[in-house]
């Protein structure tokens, strides 16, 4: 239960940061154009909401609804989930959207995902600048990777090391979208040095949908990997019983643990138990007493190929727009899966999201996931489906084309069904959720 809360906590504040700051890129662009904003809320308030306040002499009503399925700004003079059809019947008004000019309604339209993609900039150059960037150079992996069955019929061999995709250097960040795996499965080329030759391995062109369907993953660090602390972990356990780089962590309980496979499943096996770890520092050996959650994890990572980065803080800016832009190109880059067989099955809603986060607080991992998911928002927002913001923005560029803009019905219409194929998919990949959840 502890574990559920400090997950579900961590979503709902993240999310909320998300929506807040999406909206007030609609809110900030609509009041620069004098376009009166009516609402602006955080979740959905349909019949009542938790928290509504209406400064004096202020347009704006500003509320927390009880439905947290994203927010809202009302904006007056414009077709949108509010559906206001009253509104829409009066005269045009000159303090209205649909009153302004083409650009400034799409400036207006925008801005939500101009802010979050400006938010996820900010939050990667500030997490360089406090802990730096680190990565793991897979050409550094001298011992070569363990390959899945999947893996090897496609042409890789354990002991491979990874070295070039489409002839790119292959670097493991660790995260979901850039890490050695995403960087491969969507290569037509992988080359991997074996036996002291390089070896192009033509991939096939469906990998990624075979190994959706397999299941068994793709390639893991081999098991003869020593557990050498690089780096411990802010607020970690490890930090908490004074591990520091380069102790070599070799037991647990008395149990001896010569790789960091043999150490990590010692671990496991103690589960939210107060265990003892042998240790040598410089030649020394010494025994700290760690207390593990429910997750088994220390807090800290091997020394034997991890690489950081560190930044001064005028030199994060550009190293948090360049970690941003690598984020997106690699999700979109995995976008496409999503409209196969094995993506659509792999789908998940809230749960999933939730299960991304870490069992235990952990500021890093929660603004790194933060920061990926302010660039899923924007980029599954600027897509030109009626009822997103790039279905506005569609119907904005063929006005400014054709110089004609489209009815108030058809634009009526065109929301409604975009409310509706939103609505289907927000129940389809959460009812993923629950069935995963049935029978895991």
């Amino acid at each position: 239960m502890e574990t559920f809360l400090i997950k579900a906590l961590q979503l709902i504040l993240s999310l909320s940061i998300l929506v807040v700051i999406h909206e007030f890129g609609h809110f900030i662009f609509a009041r620069v154009f004098k376009i009166r904003v009516e609402k602006f809320y955080l979740f959905f308030d349909p019949w009542f909401a938790l928290f509504r306040y209406k400064p004096r002499n202020s347009e704006t009503e500003y509320g927390v609804g009880w439905l947290p399925l994203g927010g809202y700004v009302k904006i007056s003079g414009m077709i949108d989930e509010s559906m206001d059809k009253e509104q829409m019947a009066q005269p045009v008004q000159p303090w209205e959207f649909r009153a302004k000019s083409t650009w400034q309604r799409l400036l207006v339209m925008i801005g939500g995902v101009l802010f979050n993609i400006i938010l996820a900039f900010f939050i990667y150059s500030m997490i360089v600048f406090r802990w730096g960037d680190s990565y793991i150079p897979m050409s550094k992996v001298k011992s070569g990777m363990e390959f899945s069955e999947t893996a090897e019929r496609a042409g890789f061999r354990d002991g491979d090391v990874l070295l070039y995709a489409d002839g790119k250097e292959i670097i493991d960040r660790a995260g979901i979208v850039d890490n050695f795996a995403a960087q491969v499965i969507d290569a037509q080329t992988v080359t991997v040095l074996r036996s002291g030759q390089e070896i192009n391995i033509p991939m096939p062109a469906d990998f990624v949908q075979q190994l959706m369907r397999d299941k068994k993953g793709f390639a893991g660090y081999k098991d003869d990997v020593p557990t050498v602390v690089e780096k411990v972990q802010k607020g970690s356990e490890a930090e908490k019983i004074g591990l520091m780089k380069g102790d070599s962590l070799v037991g647990v309980n008395s149990v001896l643990t010569p790789t960091f496979q043999d150490f990590r499943s010692e671990l496991q096996k103690n589960k939210g138990l107060r265990i003892s770890i042998d240790f040598y520092r410089e030649g020394v050996l010494q025994t700290a007493s760690a207390q593990l959650d429910t997750t088994a994890v220390l807090g800290f990572n091997i020394a034997s190929y991890l690489v950081t980065d560190h930044y001064t803080f005028f030199a994060s800016f550009p190293a948090g727009v360049k970690y941003g832009i690598r984020t997106l190109k690699g999700y979109v880059s995995q976008f496409k899966h999503i409209f196969t067989k094995e993506g659509a099955s792999s789908l998940g809603g809230f749960g999933t999201i939730g299960n991304l986060f870490p069992a235990k607080w952990n500021w890093y991992s929660f603004w790194m996931m933060t920061a990926f998911l302010s660039v899923i928002l924007a980029f599954m927002n600027i897509l030109p489906i009626p009822g997103l913001d790039g279905g506005h923005v569609l119907f904005l560029l063929v006005e400014a084309i054709s110089g004609r803009k489209p009815s108030d019905k058809f634009l009526e219409y065109a929301q409604i069904a975009g409310m509706f194929l939103l609505i289907g998919l927000v129940l389809y990949a959460n009812g993923m959720d629950i069935v995963r959840a049935i029978f895991k």
